[in-house]
C-alpha cells in the first residue's frame, strides 16, 4: 500500500501541457481524487476492497511526508489557475478545493500528527469507533475485520512514534486534559469476551452457517486476546508513564513551538475567513452581551423571583429538569427527533433519503464525551446516521437543552446537511465527503434558531435552553481565543460559561477541555451561524412576501459544505435573482 501511495503522490506535481484552464483544473481534480482516495480506506472498503477493510491508515513518517508534499504540489497547481477563467459549474469545486489545499499547506500533517487526539477522541478511540460502525455482511468481510484486529498493534505503534516526536520537540497536548484520555484507553482494556472489538462478529448475519460463525468468533477472540488488547495495554503504559509526565504545563497553542503562527493559521482554517484572533475575541464579547439581554427577557417571562445567578442555580438543581433514567432521556430525545421530522417538509423542499437513529453514546467514551454528537451514516453500506445522546451523569443532562441539541445534531442540523451532501450528483467525491467546520457547524447552530419557527421550544425554559446553547457558542469565541491567544487559565475560560449560561458544570468542564485540546475548532460555529442569519435577514428584507424560506434553505445546502466567503457570494447572487 505504501508503494502505491508514494507513486500516486507524483500526480500532485504533474499537469497537462497546452491545456485550457478548465482542462487544467479538471485534470487537477482527477489527480487530487486519485491521491486522496488511496488513503480513504473507508470509501475503498465500502466499494468492496477487502484489503482496505483489513487495514488501518498508514501513519509512517514516509506516508505523512508524502501526503504533505503532495498537498503542497496540488496547491501550487491550483494557484496557477484563475477561477474567473472557469465555468459556473466549477466555481464551487474551485472554492472548496482551494480552501482544502491552502489549509493543508498552512497546517501540514507533520505538525498535527504529533497531537493525534483531543480530550474525547482520536487515534486511541478509532478501533472502538470502527467496531461500533462496521457492518460485516459476509465471511470475507468478517475475515477482513479479523485481519484489521491483527494489524492494530502496528497502527498504534506508528501513532506512538508521533507522540514520541512530540515529546522530543515540545509539541504535546497539555497535561491538564490527559487523565481523561488515559481513562478512555483503559476503558477499552476489558475481558476478551466483553470487548467492543468483537461487535462486528457478534452481529454477523444469520445467513452465515453456525460452523462458520463459530470459527470466525474464535479467530476474532484470538486476535483480540493476542494482538489488540496487548497493544492497548502497551499504549496505556506509554501514555501514563512516559507521555503524561513529559507533556506541557501550559494550555495555549501559542506556547507551542511556532505556536503564534500556528494559531493564526488555525483561526483562518476553522472560520474559512481572513480573521485575526483579536477580531474573533471581540465578536464573541459582543455576542455574549446581546444574548445575555435576551436571556434576561426570558427569565422575566417565567416570573422567577431572583437574580440571574439564582435562576441558573434553579435550572441546574431542580429535579423537574432532569430525567430519572437513561431510558427517559433517550425517550425524550427520540420524541423531539420525531417532532423535528414532522416539521421538516414545511421548511425544506428537498429531503434526503438516508434515515437516522437515536443512540446512546458508548459507555467507554461517555464520561469525557460531549452531551450529544452526530455520527454520519452511509446508505451504500446500510448504515443510518446516528444522533448520539450522552446518558452518563443524568444530573448533568438537562431536559430543557434537549430541543436545541436535537435539531442541531439530527434534523434539520447535521444529519440533514450531511445526508444531502452525500447525495450530490456530478460533483467530485471530495465535495460529498469533506466537512468544512464553519459551514457544517454554522448550519447546525443556525438550525437551533430555526427551531423557534419549527415550534420545537414549548416552554420558556426550553427557550432559555436554546439561548444557553447560543451563549455556549458565543463563549467559545471568547474562551478559545482567551486560552490560545491571551494565555487564559482554565478558570478564566470556564467563567464565561458558568456566569452566562445554564450549562451543567460537567459539560462546561468537558467542553473547555475540548477547546484546550483542539485549538481554533470552537471558532467555527458562531462564525458560520452569524453569516447564515445575516443572509436570511437580508433576503427577508429584500424579497418581502416573495421570500421562500424552504427555497432559501435548499439553496444554502445544495452544493454541500463550502467556505463562508463563497457561501455569501452565492447567496447574495440568489437573493438578487429572486428579486429580479
Amino acid at each position: 500500500m505504501r508503494l502505491v501511495f508514494a507513486s500516486i503522490a507524483a500526480l500532485a506535481l504533474s499537469a497537462p501541457a497546452f491545456a485550457t484552464p478548465t482542462e487544467d483544473f479538471r485534470e487537477l481534480i482527477a489527480d487530487y481524487e486519485a491521491f486522496t482516495a488511496e488513503r480513504d480506506l473507508g470509501a475503498r472498503a465500502r466499494q468492496g476492497d477487502l484489503e482496505a477493510a483489513a487495514s488501518w491508515p498508514d501513519m509512517s513518517v514516509e506516508a505523512i511526508e508524502a501526503w504533505d508534499a503532495g498537498m503542497a504540489g496540488f496547491d501550487d497547481r491550483i494557484d496557477a489557475i484563475d477561477p474567473a477563467d472557469l465555468p459556473a459549474e466549477e466555481q464551487a469545486n474551485y472554492a472548496v478545493l482551494s480552501y482544502e489545499l491552502e489549509s493543508a499547506v498552512a497546517v501540514p500533517w507533520v505538525t498535527t500528527a504529533m497531537i493525534p487526539f483531543t480530550n474525547d477522541s482520536g487515534f486511541h478511540t478509532n478501533a472502538s469507533f470502527a467496531a461500533l460502525t462496521t457492518r460485516v455482511r459476509s465471511v470475507e468481510e468478517a475475515e477482513a475485520w479479523i485481519a484489521k484486529l491483527h494489524a492494530l498493534p502496528e497502527y498504534l505503534g506508528e501513532q506512538q512514534a508521533w507522540l514520541e516526536r512530540g515529546i522530543e520537540t515540545g509539541f504535546t497536548q497539555p497535561r491538564a486534559i490527559l487523565q481523561g484520555v488515559a481513562d478512555q484507553i483503559e476503558a477499552q482494556i476489558t475481558p476478551v469476551g466483553e470487548s467492543e472489538l468483537l461487535t462486528p462478529i457478534r452481529n454477523l448475519p444469520e445467513t452465515i452457517p453456525d460452523a462458520e460463525r463459530e470459527r470466525l468468533m474464535a479467530e476474532a477472540v484470538q486476535a483480540v486476546e493476542t494482538e489488540a488488547l496487548p497493544a492497548l495495554r502497551e499504549l496505556h503504559a506509554f501514555f501514563t508513564e512516559t507521555y503524561m509526565p513529559a507533556a506541557r504545563d501550559s494550555l495555549g497553542a501559542r506556547d507551542l513551538p511556532g505556536g503564534e503562527d500556528l494559531y493564526r493559521a488555525l483561526v483562518q482554517q476553522h472560520t474559512t475567513l481572513d480573521l485575526t484572533p483579536e477580531e474573533v475575541h471581540a465578536r464573541g464579547q459582543a455576542e455574549v452581551a446581546r444574548i445575555r439581554a435576551e436571556m434576561d427577557a426570558v427569565i422575566a417571562e417565567t416570573g422567577f423571583d431572583g437574580d440571574f445567578a439564582e435562576f441558573l442555580d434553579f435550572l441546574r438543581t431542580d429535579p423537574q429538569f432532569y430525567a430519572q433514567s437513561e431510558r427517559e432521556l433517550m425517550m425524550a430525545a427520540s420524541y423531539l427527533a420525531k417532532k423535528a421530522d414532522d416539521a421538516m417538509p414545511a421548511f425544506f423542499h428537498h429531503l434526503p433519503r438516508l434515515s437516522y437513529g437515536v443512540r446512546p453514546v458508548p459507555a467507554a467514551i461517555a464520561p469525557n464525551y460531549t452531551t450529544g454528537r452526530y455520527w454520519p451514516g452511509d446508505a451504500e453500506s446500510g448504515q443510518a446516521g446516528g444522533y448520539m445522546v450522552n446518558t452518563y451523569r443524568l444530573d448533568q443532562r438537562p431536559l430543557y437543552e434537549m430541543p436545541a441539541l436535537t435539531v442541531h445534531e439530527a434534523v434539520p442540523g447535521h444529519h440533514h446537511q450531511i445526508a444531502i451532501a452525500q447525495e450530490l450528483e456530478n460533483v467530485p467525491e471530495f465535495r460529498k465527503q469533506g466537512y468544512i467546520t464553519a459551514f457544517g457547524e454554522g448550519w447546525g447552530l443556525y438550525t437551533e434558531f430555526l427551531g423557534v419557527d419549527m415550534g420545537m421550544y414549548e416552554t420558556p425554559y426550553e427557550h432559555f435552553g436554546r439561548l444557553t446553547y447560543e451563549m455556549w457558542r458565543a463563549c467559545r469565541l471568547v474562551a478559545d481565543t482567551g486560552l490560545h491567544w491571551y494565555g487564559w487559565s482554565r478558570d478564566e475560560a470556564e467563567a464565561c460559561f458558568l456566569e452566562n449560561s445554564a450549562l451543567a458544570p460537567l459539560n462546561i468542564t468537558n467542553e473547555v477541555s475540548r477547546y484546550i485540546s483542539w485549538p481554533g475548532q470552537a471558532l467555527a460555529y458562531k462564525t458560520g451561524e452569524l453569516l447564515i442569519r445575516e443572509l436570511r435577514s437580508d433576503a427577508e428584507a429584500e424579497l418581502g412576501e416573495a421570500f421562500d424560506l424552504a427555497a432559501f434553505h435548499d439553496r444554502i445546502l445544495d452544493e454541500g459544505g463550502v467556505p463562508l466567503g463563497y457561501l455569501e457570494d452565492k447567496m447574495r447572487a440568489w437573493i438578487a435573482e429572486q428579486g429580479a
